[in-house]
């Protein structure tokens, strides 16, 4: 088995591909836009961006379909409001491109069980499923590396908390080659980029825990489409620190959570933030963050009312999205397809 290795962000260059793929479940937050949605928009300077909706990995847990379709349609207008551009990038919404699914079936011949079942991910969500531990929860990473190793993607800008599954992919591209290519690179072997400041937002009430939708405290966490009253207001009730110091330390996680928060949003060292606010008051820095975190959210939440409202056009831009998507992919596939000699020969 390939062993497994912590890459150092790979330089930009002019010609990389890059995916990544955002659940259109629950209402997305300060975390997910500072750790994900973000580098989406800078990536499109840098390279070739596909960028996925992933709705088959929503249906792993319990879901209403109805809203299923709501929330996709609301994280399509996110992104675009945010500044992803469908002339620059593809977006498309995952399901429409089957390929997908018959990857990962072809993948999960060279996916450890075992490895599986040791997921952090699925181990946490296991636990939290009383009625039923789906087999789809299990596969869950399989379908993520499929994701990204039907593009051929060399970089894959995720959240800390993504490091797990980014590894997996990678040994899965590894095992692959070598079982079935030899003589060349099928899969490309993907490199992470986790973003040096702001990869690991926490929770404002609770800042051990991560900011999150599902296991997050709502007064912790910050939405990207909340009003800028509820983002001032959540901000300066956000919990501290004993001492008065305004300094990043293992033992301030709430001043040091703050810190990093203003430090991402302003594209700063955090570093020059501490030195900034040395002589700060513990409410100074929470009033410096908050207007800070509405100006960097308003113009999305902006921009979002408008094209939410127009879902035939957001449908037409995840179609076009997809139809590009399917000509990378299912390239890719029938090349996999052919080293594994299933399916008729080329």
């Amino acid at each position: 088995m390939a062993s497994r290795q912590h890459h150092a962000t790979p330089p930009a260059l002019s010609n990389v591909r890059i995916f990544s793929g955002i659940q259109p479940t629950g209402r997305k937050h300060l975390g997910n836009y500072i750790g994900a949605i973000a580098q989406y928009i800078s990536s499109q300077e840098r390279g070739e961006g596909i960028f996925c909706i992933v709705d088959l990995h929503a249906t792993t847990v319990a879901y209403d379909p109805i809203e299923l379709r709501e929330r996709l349609y609301d994280t399509t207008a996110i992104l675009l409001a945010a500044g992803l551009d469908p002339a620059r990038c593809i977006l498309f919404r995952q399901s429409d491109v089957r390929e997908h699914t018959e990857l990962t079936w072809l993948l999960s011949s060279v996916s450890e069980l075992g490895r599986l079942q040791r997921m952090h991910q699925f181990r946490d969500k296991s636990l939290a499923q009383r009625e039923l531990v789906s087999a789809g929860l299990l596969m869950y990473p399989v379908l993520q590396a499929a994701d990204v190793l039907a593009y051929r993607a060399e970089e894959v800008p995720v959240g800390e908390d993504q490091r797990e599954h980014l590894e997996l992919m990678r040994d899965v591209a590894r095992r692959f080659n070598a079982r079935f290519a030899s003589d060349r690179e099928v899969l490309v072997v993907p490199e992470h980029r986790i973003p040096e400041v702001g990869a690991r937002i926490m929770d404002l009430q609770d800042p051990t825990s991560k900011m999150s939708t599902t296991s997050g405290s709502e007064a912790g966490t910050v939405y990207v489409l909340d009003e800028p009253k509820a983002i001032e207001k959540k901000l300066k009730s956000a919990v501290t620190d004993s001492g008065s110091e305004v300094r990043r330390d293992p033992q301030k996680p709430g001043v040091s959570n703050l810190i990093e928060i203003l430090a991402a949003v302003r594209r700063a060292d955090p570093a020059a933030i501490e030195v900034e606010l040395s002589q700060a008051r513990y409410g100074e820095l929470k009033a410096a963050v908050a207007a800070a975190v509405v100006d960097y959210l308003a113009p999305v939440r902006e921009r979002y009312q408008q094209l939410r409202a127009n879902e035939s056009a957001l449908e037409s831009i995840l179609q076009d999205g997809a139809a590009r998507a399917q000509v990378i992919a299912a390239a890719t596939l029938a090349d996999v397809r052919e080293r594994m000699g299933v399916g008729a020969p080329r």
